[in-house]
């Protein structure tokens, strides 16, 4: 009897190193892979043209390694069920392969009807998750254990292929241009790149230098849209970091790596951490994980939202910040929050209002994450420190010499440092939108009313229950402190 052919359906996985839906589907017989583009998917306003930009460049280098492998890569816009079942009468006998994703309520919904389908015609769907965010897991206990053994797994090598059906189709763009000039490439070679470059020498003193916006963009491993979408694993990264950091320390190095190094490796633990709370509560895309927090903020104010996302609210470190993302696809973490903080309580606008206007403007946008952060940076977690960022200060301590300012907004590079951080009255430029005082005052005194609510704590510890991290402790217990200060995660 002939072999069933194996098609592996491509989503968040671009690439054949350590895919091990590919690696199986490979042993089980002729494969066809496919990318299915999902008109509906992309038409979500959290989706743009930069993220698809990076995808498109990153499937022609999975074309090409796919076809040096032995089977190329086709191509189908539409619905992903009828273009399976088009599949399946085509082929007869199918098996489905894929990454399993966790992403937001359409692509849930998606998943769900290919599962339906995949049961109504007997065709076997095989999801493997390699980084390990696991599926319908029922309790935290032994999650970062679990964790640790699935990035201590080796690596898979490139399968050798066998073709079902030459490749076909081409690719469509489902969204529109979006004018990013300086956003990152995207494939695997520029992946890896990044990557032997970040761990050869620009990560020394990524540990230091993170924070401030002068030098995370270059600090930083700028890894993450090629970790969202798949051209790199978690556990290559992973392994690959902590070779490095053996190497170091056998080395007796005292110049900043091994910090650097351990750090970096918390932060791709975090994420995942980070991922696993929307895989265990879908609903956090549209409720507050503590749901006292559910009604307190409205819409807010539409020009305040336009104001934030034009960089012309009038404080220099958000504006410069927010038009810097706008160009580069990219943001720091202590600039992501500290934008995502002005929003939410010196503007008060809700985070399921500002949100998708972020994950559109970020290259590296995965929603895991992302939901996880936007709430825990507008203080509706229930479990998290509330942190309101002083926009002053932060323009002070990160860019003293007003140099990022400047190069962001050159409506105020005539201006001398100490003017640059307040210009307002002194240049072409807004004055403050809020009164910063008054609405962090406002802000937290709504805040921490909730807090003072009847029901509020026994809500709050089955959000530790559900979401908190068990890292230490014997791996039982939630750290929640340990959670508010290690989450500050950025590549």
């Amino acid at each position: 009897m002939e072999h069933a052919v194996q098609i592996v359906w491509f989503k968040r996985d671009l690439r054949v190193e350590d895919n091990e839906a590919l690696a199986a589907a490979a042993a089980a017989g002729p494969v066809f892979p496919i990318y299915i583009v999902d008109r509906d998917w992309w038409a979500q306003p959290g989706m743009a043209g930069r993220q698809w930009e990076f995808v498109a460049e990153s499937l022609d280098s999975l074309q090409r390694d796919l076809m040096a492998a032995g089977a190329g890569l086709s191509f189908a816009t539409g619905a992903p069920v009828e273009i399976l079942d088009r599949l399946r009468q085509r082929f007869g006998r199918v098996a489905l392969w894929s990454h399993e994703e966790t992403g937001d309520a359409v692509s849930f919904a998606r998943d769900r009807a290919v599962a339906a389908w995949a049961k109504a015609k007997g065709v076997v769907w095989t999801e493997i998750q390699p980084a390990g965010v696991q599926r319908r897991l029922k309790t935290r206990d032994g999650w970062a254990a679990a964790w640790e053994r699935a990035m201590a797994r080796p690596a898979l090598t490139v399968p050798a292929l066998v073709a079902a059906a030459p490749p076909e189709g081409r690719l469509s763009a489902p969204v529109g241009p979006d004018p990013c000039p300086q956003r990152q490439t995207g494939g695997r070679a520029a992946g890896l790149a990044l990557l032997d470059s970040f761990l050869g020498a620009r990560g020394q003193h990524y540990r230091r230098e993170m924070s401030s916006p002068l030098t995370a963009f270059d600090a930083c491993s700028r890894l993450s849209p090629h970790l969202a979408w798949g051209t790199l694993s978690t556990r290559e990264v992973r392994q690959a970091s902590e070779a490095r950091l053996a190497e170091v320390r056998a080395a007796g190095r005292r110049d900043g790596w091994t910090g650097s190094l351990t750090s970096f490796l918390g932060r791709l633990h975090w994420r995942c951490h980070f991922m696993q709370k929307l895989e265990d509560e879908p609903e956090i895309e549209h409720r507050t994980m503590h749901r006292a927090y559910d009604t307190l903020r409205g819409p807010g104010d539409a020009a305040f939202l336009a104001a934030w996302r034009a960089g012309q609210t009038g404080y220099p470190m958000i504006d410069a910040s927010m038009r810097a993302l706008a160009a580069t696809g990219y943001l720091n973490f202590r600039m992501r929050a500290m934008v995502t903080s002005f929003a939410a309580y010196h503007l008060w606008l809700d985070w399921r209002a500002f949100g998708p206007t972020l994950a559109a403007l970020f290259t590296d946008y995965e929603p895991g994450i992302h939901f996880s952060q936007l709430q825990m940076q507008s203080g509706v977690t229930g479990i998290n420190t509330v942190r309101i960022y002083n926009p002053l200060k932060q323009s002070q301590d990160q860019d003293p010499e007003g140099i990022f300012l400047r190069h962001w907004l050159p409506e105020l590079a005539h201006l001398e440092p100490k003017a640059l951080h307040a210009p307002w009255g002194l240049a072409d430029y807004p004055d403050p939108i809020v009164d910063h005082a008054k609405a962090t005052r406002a802000a937290r005194e709504k805040i921490y009313a909730v807090r003072r609510q009847d029901g509020f704590r026994a809500a709050q510890e089955d959000v530790i229950r559900r979401h908190a991290s068990r890292k230490g402790r014997n791996d039982r217990r939630p750290r929640r402190k340990a959670e508010s200060a290690q989450s500050e995660f950025q590549f």
